[in-house]
């Protein structure tokens, strides 16, 4: 199975979303669920729109979709949901440098991003564990 790589980036206007290892993949929207509804989208014309020997490699067999967020989009996003201070919990690193990354003031270390990375996938497997 083939992974097609999503990526999603918030400009100034909106989200937009590109693959970087699939071909004529695009999308853009006004929140990170309308890039990817719009991505579905872009894959649905390709395979209506043009003949099976235009399509890209990956999207001809079974394939899979992995979004990847920048740290500054992912925290944009999800400020409404995500406290700084319950990511500070999460990811053991302080709300003012947090905030630094949301605000653009600074981009975070690949080692940085690796935390918050880990982190959130740690409570979501956490709250995933979790039944009421």
């Amino acid at each position: 199975m083939e992974t097609i790589k999503i990526v999603i980036e918030k400009t100034s206007d909106y989200f937009s979303g590109y693959s970087d290892n699939c071909e004529g993949i695009y999308g853009a929207g006004d929140s990170i669920q309308a890039v990817k509804d719009n991505i579905l989208e872009a894959i649905r014309l390709i395979k209506s729109d043009l003949p099976v020997s235009q399509w890209p490699d990956q999207i001809k067999g079974e394939y899979k979709l992995e979004f990847k967020l920048d740290v500054q989009s992912f925290l944009e996003y999800y400020s409404g949901i995500l406290s700084l201070s319950g990511l500070e919990k999460i990811t053991g690193i302080n709300q003012k440098q947090l905030s630094n990354y949301l605000n653009h003031k600074s981009k975070p270390r690949r080692e940085q991003v690796e935390r918050i990375s880990n982190g959130l996938h740690k409570f979501a497997n956490e709250l995933l564990s979790i039944t009421l």
